[in-house]
């Protein structure tokens, strides 16, 4: 799916339920590239994708592992689970909920060197006192990373300033990047590393 007809999906989906749909529309490649990054370029990756939407991050992260390591993505909605299914066979796409990444894992025997998000901030609030951070910090590898991408105008908002302040307490480093303004609407990166 691509173009406009990924758009107009994203805009249903979101007047649908704008509390679970966390964007607009699709990502730009631009924003797309900085929330990939951190995907090793070599060796035989885990990488975890919570949120995938149509695909915009699932297709930059198949294309930097080029065949290598393992990629899942836990899709709450489940038509585009099996869009993300039809798109790229290559991805283990489960229509799951974020917080079930834990058991997932443990399921497969793994543990995640990245974990990519195109969640909406309320997907991050705190269940039974643990923030879904925590959870995401706990699947990750002791080098492991984390991105988050959040449009500039809700930066300051209450649930990023909780998140931000859940990343600072959770994980080593956590970094902002500039703005990706050639993205629609503008928006930046949150990038955490190494779980404490």
């Amino acid at each position: 799916m691509r173009g406009s007809a990924s758009t107009v999906e994203f805009l249903r989906e979101f007047v649908k339920s704008p509390t679970t749909t966390a964007a607009v529309g699709p990502s730009s490649r631009f924003l797309a590239a900085q929330m990939v990054a951190p995907v090793p370029g070599r060796g035989e990756p885990v990488v975890v994708e919570l949120g995938p939407g149509t695909g915009s991050f699932t297709e930059a992260i198949q294309r930097r592992l080029g065949g290598r390591g393992r990629h899942l993505a836990l899709e709450l909605n489940p038509r585009w689970a099996e869009t993300l299914r039809e798109r790229f066979p290559r991805v283990e796409t489960v229509c799951a909920n974020a917080r079930e990444l834990p058991a997932l894992l443990a399921e497969r025997g793994l543990r995640a060197d990245v974990v990519v998000s195109g969640l909406p901030w309320a997907a991050h609030a705190p269940v039974d006192g643990v923030p879904l951070v925590r959870l995401i910090a706990d699947s990750l590898t002791e080098d492991g990373a984390f991105t988050q991408f959040a449009y500039t105008w809700t930066r300051w908002a209450p649930p990023a300033r909780r998140q931000y302040r859940d990343l600072l307490a959770t994980f080593d480093e956590t970094v902002i990047s500039r703005t990706v303004w050639r993205n629609v609407p503008p928006a930046l990166v949150y990038l955490a590393r190494r779980p404490r």
